[in-house]
């Protein structure tokens, strides 16, 4: 069976996520938009019974699902990227929807007013939103990481467990968007977080992420995405 994704054509952003666990289980996926254009988005979404908000959404044979952490969630068993036991597949997903609220922080950065405004009209909030996020909440969310990491007692090399999960795929990704969108920030603060570090280095080493990292499938960063760099409001804590 070969998975099918939708999500928009241009940018890595929350489809990404789904991207780097079909790509870490080598299982078969077709990026829909990507070959037949974003209008396939809006048509698909009009002819199922249960449709997503917003992409992505992924097509298992009569399955559809929407939402980023809900599509890890159906994945993850699926493609062996999620602990058997119940009590620690549900603390995968919670740490998934954790990184989701982190990445909408992160967005949110640069479009702290509306995110149908464009940022040249919203760069003072920005500003003064950038400063809190730099400051504040990049620390709290990668003390909390780190800290995980520290308490696994599978070791500390991966955020559950003793072998790869959807959610430290999740994690590397958004450590790249942050390196991203805040060079200057990362190159003082991610000498702090020793754990982080050594787990993206580990996934980015992974032989099917090493791959397709270095293809033309991964798409470089840009100012459409999820983040996005501004120099202006990048600076050390």
């Amino acid at each position: 069976m070969t998975y099918e994704l939708y999500y928009w054509t241009g940018i890595q952003g929350r489809g990404e996520y789904i991207r780097l666990a079909l790509e870490a289980a080598g299982a078969p996926y077709r990026d829909v938009a990507r070959e037949e254009g974003d209008g396939i988005l809006s048509k698909v979404s009009r002819e199922v019974a249960t449709p997503s908000f917003a992409p992505p959404f992924l097509r298992d044979g009569d399955v559809v699902v929407g939402q980023v952490a809900a599509i890890l969630l159906y994945l993850g068993d699926k493609l062996d990227l999620a602990p058997r036991e119940p009590r620690l597949r549900l603390w995968t997903h919670q740490i998934q929807l954790t990184i989701a609220d982190f990445v909408l922080e992160g967005h949110d950065v640069h479009h702290p007013i509306g995110a149908g405004e464009y940022y040249e009209n919203q760069k003072p909030e920005s500003l003064r939103r950038a400063a809190e996020f730099r400051a504040q909440r990049v620390p709290k969310f990668l003390d909390w990481f780190e800290g995980i990491l520290a308490r696994n007692p599978e070791g500390q090399t991966h955020l559950v467990g003793d072998r790869l999960s959807y959610a430290d795929l999740s994690l590397f990704q958004v450590m790249d968007g942050l390196a991203y969108a805040f060079p200057v920030l990362m190159d003082g603060l991610y000498p702090r977080y020793p754990k982080i570090k050594a787990l993206c280095a580990a996934v980015a080493g992974h032989s099917r992420i090493s791959a397709y990292l270095a293809s033309d499938r991964r798409l470089p960063g840009n100012e459409s995405d999820l983040f996005r760099h501004y120099p202006e409001l990048d600076a050390r804590a």
